[in-house]
């Protein structure tokens, strides 16, 4: 995989095919997935003409893995060193869960310049549930705030079992391949800065299209997400695919594939 530099030196990887002289799709994995989690997206979108980038920022797949200092604002900076050291302007942001709060990190400190349209897979923008924000993490309060994911990632108990998913199952045993499911001191810290964070005023205040997606049988937060933070977006959509769990694009490949595709093709054509 080739390489960039982020400004302070740590070594973040990206792998690129498709057509070089297509619009760029920049892929950003979620929480502890490596770029190869889009296993399933490259030559659907390969075969519409764009140019597509899957990234690893630190601490994931094969970039430099730092054992402290990774928080979302510094992932955000990451995504703005990749797409000014490649110089890809109109590019198209795609993240899953994690992968998505970094793109409004990053949108929030350099704005929209070199983004033509935003993809969302199945985060919320705010992980705290609040009274004038219901769609946040299941379990996950005010009351709880600082310990719920001190140790890890809880079980909400909500979602299809794993063993019932089958071919789903199938799927993201495949995608997530090697991951590690021990978390580091850092991933922790990483995980707790995440689920912290508010990006409501982010999106409010971006002005390029962006589709929202959830899986209606997410694990970790209702699917009525999509909507409320489509509605806070001036150019929102939102869909939820059904019999879907957390990684959307990777359970049900084909009707998120299809529903990306038609987005990008109106408001962002390679």
């Amino acid at each position: 995989m080739p390489s960039i530099r982020a400004d302070d030196g740590v070594r973040l990887e990206y792998e690129e095919s498709g057509d070089p002289a297509g619009r760029p799709v920049v892929l950003l994995a979620g929480f502890k997935a490596a770029a190869s989690s889009w296993t399933y997206q490259l030559p659907e979108l390969e075969r519409a003409g764009y140019r597509v980038l899957a990234v690893d920022l630190r601490g994931h797949g094969a970039a430099e893995r730092p054992s402290s200092g990774v928080d979302m604002d510094r992932r955000g900076r990451d995504v703005r060193d990749l797409l000014e050291a490649l110089d890809l302007r109109g590019a198209v942001l795609v993240g899953g869960s994690m992968g998505a709060s970094t793109i409004w990190s990053y949108l929030g400190h350099e704005g929209p310049d070199r983004v033509a349209a935003v993809v969302s897979v199945d985060q919320t923008p705010k992980m705290l549930n609040t009274s004038d924000w219901p769609h946040g993490f299941y379990g996950y309060t005010e009351g709880n705030v600082d310990t719920y994911f001190a140790e890890g990632i809880p079980d909400t108990g909500h979602g299809t079992p794993m063993l019932r998913r089958g071919r789903r199952l199938v799927r993201l045993l495949r995608a997530m391949k090697g991951a590690e499911r021990e978390f580091t001191h850092g991933e922790l810290a990483l995980l707790n800065d995440h689920a912290k964070a508010d990006w409501r005023k982010v999106i409010a205040a971006t002005d390029v299209p962006a589709l929202f997606v959830a899986g209606a049988e997410s694990e970790f937060w209702p699917s009525s997400h999509a909507a409320a933070s489509a509605a806070l977006a001036s150019r929102g959509e939102s869909a939820v695919i059904a019999q879907d769990g957390h990684a959307a694009n990777i359970e049900q490949p084909k009707a998120f594939n299809a529903g990306m595709l038609e987005f990008l093709a109106r408001v962002a054509p390679a």
